[in-house]
């Protein structure tokens, strides 16, 4: 690691780059091509010979455009094109629960007897491992309807230009053979999508009583990709993943639930984003629920919010923790509110005065280059982000404690909130001196239209430490509702099964419950329209809710899942005022 020195020597250039490339991410720009998403109104097809693009229409208004990063200025003189954005890494979140969730007694054949039959539960995640018996039926066939694998050159599916996708019927040829990855290539390397897969919808093949909630639900799995050389995901391969499992499931006539166990930080956790949008709108889709988890990052220090006075200085602290590649810190301000930033390296050495006027720069030090953009509103928020991009050429970014300095003029609102990368991108020992726990849902749990899992432990009925908390207030995000998070059980690559803790492990609870809830209202035809936001009404009704506490607030959300109790809930709207649809 370079040791810095204090003197303006280090400073090895200062550049001024052209303010229209919103949300430039320093090492995304270096690509030879770049993705951007769009929110587009009209014909844009004309872009494609233009610019040499690639143009991905993913939803009515959505698209993902590839194109030469210098050429991004250019969009913006095209009048269908409203609002670009680039996109952003993904990261993993990182049976008892099944009575402590009310799970058994809706699974009983003397209740419900509800396995999820005929319903799609969807894994976006890093793989499945396609051998375990949990994912097989009685007769040894898979229950992987389809299995698209993003990381796998070879044929892709229809509509979509990377990846292989796999049929049921190659699966099954891949079980039944000798050497199985000669025939589908595609392996889950840190056994995350297994465990997911398992608990929402393991079907306990190799021991019963580690049995998953949806046991007799279809599977559909889409291994998310990276392209070129990044070591993770981006939201534009989770974008594809959606629409093509939500087009799968048209298809072949069946409601179906998406579980996403991924997070990031780098937003406005609002759920104002064009990538966020796009999961609320397309979650409208067909008969589509979607799952997220609320991430891991309420103890982690990743969060501080503070309020600004006019004329006044205001000091940040941060540590970065040793073997650190690369940092951002995302800001989030009013408009309206008037201030100039500067950093502080650990050595001293200060970045100088960085105010509107410069809108984005690039400031060299040592083999660490630090990009400072001021950016600018959008038409779905009012808000303005300062974003500073840490990266090393080579080797690591100066570890220790970092000063945010904020330098202000004129105040109107003052209030900031600013966010650092998630555990898994630089570790619980990259933090504030002095963070927030408010608002550490992870993106995209803050989507409006998603189901928000929070993680608890059902042994002492606490919410976990790590679980990402809302907002203090009602109208910004929070959870719906939370499920077990801490030691579960579940499937692990190379067979049997193994203890797993996050918020990642929360979610599927809540996908196996909403496949069951499907399969009852959809399937069975109790409830033709039990899906979306309605579903998520009444889980949120039905969860349990102790005594003395108000709800829903920033960490239960409306409280702990009980499927029993919304079973009954539906059963009384059944045969209630709200069954219209008995009469069609």
């Amino acid at each position: 690691m370079t040791d810095f020195q204090r003197n303006p020597g280090h400073l090895m250039h200062t550049q001024f780059m052209p303010a229209f490339v919103e949300g430039a991410n320093h090492d995304f720009m270096q690509s030879d091509l770049t993705e951007v998403i769009v929110k587009f109104s009209g014909d844009i097809q004309s872009i494609r010979q233009d610019l040499d693009a690639q143009v991905e229409i993913l939803l009515k208004g959505y698209a993902i455009i590839t194109l030469s990063p210098n050429k991004i200025g250019r969009l913006y003189s095209y009048p269908q094109i409203e609002s670009v954005e680039i996109p952003k890494n993904l990261y993993i979140g990182g049976l008892y629960n099944l009575t402590s969730s009310c799970i058994r007694a809706v699974q009983s054949t003397n209740s419900y007897g509800l396995t999820g039959k005929g319903v799609i539960v969807s894994v976006i995640d890093y793989g499945i491992d396609y051998m375990h018996p949990d994912f097989r039926k009685a007769d040894g066939k898979s229950r992987i309807l389809y299995l698209w694998d993003q990381t796998v050159a070879g044929t892709p599916p229809d509509g979509f230009s990377g990846g292989s996708e796999y049929s049921n019927e190659q699966i099954d040829q891949a079980i039944q053979s000798s050497d199985p990855y000669s025939v589908v290539p595609s392996i889950d390397a840190g056994g995350h999508g297994t465990a997911v897969a398992g608990i929402a919808a393991g079907n306990g093949s190799e021991n019963p009583d580690n049995i998953g909630v949806a046991p007799e639900s279809d599977l559909i799995v889409v291994k998310i990709g990276q392209r070129g050389f990044r070591s993770f995901a981006r939201t534009t391969e989770l974008m594809r993943a959606i629409k093509y499992v939500i087009e799968k499931s048209r298809q072949l006539n069946q409601p179906v639930v998406i579980n996403m166990s991924f997070g990031m930080n780098e937003g406005s956790h609002r759920g104002d984003s064009l990538f966020e949008t796009y999961v609320s709108d397309i979650s409208s889709e067909w008969k589509t629920s979607i799952v997220v988890p609320t991430g891991n990052e309420a103890a982690a220090g990743h969060h501080y919010s503070t309020k600004l006075r006019s004329d006044s200085v205001k000091v940040v602290e941060f540590f970065v923790a040793n073997g650190i590649s690369k940092c951002f810190l995302s800001v989030w301000k009013d408009f309206a509110d008037i201030f100039s930033v500067e950093m502080v390296y650990p050595d001293g050495f200060s970045s100088g005065i960085i105010s509107l006027e410069n809108q984005i720069r690039n400031i060299s030090v040592g083999n660490s280059v630090m990009t400072v953009i001021y950016r600018q509103p959008s038409h779905y928020s009012v808000r303005q982000e300062i974003s500073f991009n840490i990266q090393s050429a080579n080797g690591m970014i100066p570890s220790g404690l970092w000063k945010l300095r904020f330098v202000t003029s004129s105040i109107v609102n003052g209030k900031i909130e600013i966010w650092l990368p998630t555990v898994e991108e630089v570790t619980s020992s990259t933090r504030f001196s002095k963070p927030i726990e408010t608002m550490t849902m992870t993106i995209p749990s803050t989507a409006r239209k998603v189901i928000k899992v929070a993680g608890y432990n059902d042994q002492v009925g606490n919410i976990a430490e790590f679980s990402g908390i809302g907002s203090a207030e009602e109208a910004e995000p929070r959870p719906d509702v939370a499920a077990p998070a801490v030691s579960i059980l579940a499937p692990k690559n190379g067979g049997g099964y193994d203890a797993y803790t996050g918020t990642s492990m929360a979610a599927p609870f809540v996908t196996g419950s909403a496949a069951l809830m499907m399969q009852w209202g959809i399937v069975l035809k109790n409830d033709p329209f039990l899906y979306g936001e309605r579903l998520k009404a009444f889980l949120r009704l039905g969860a349990a809710r102790r005594q003395n506490q108000d709800y829903p607030n920033a960490s239960f959300g409306y409280g702990t899942l009980c499927l029993s109790n919304t079973m009954s809930y539906l059963e009384r709207y059944k045969w209630g005022g709200d069954n219209q649809w008995l009469s069609i």
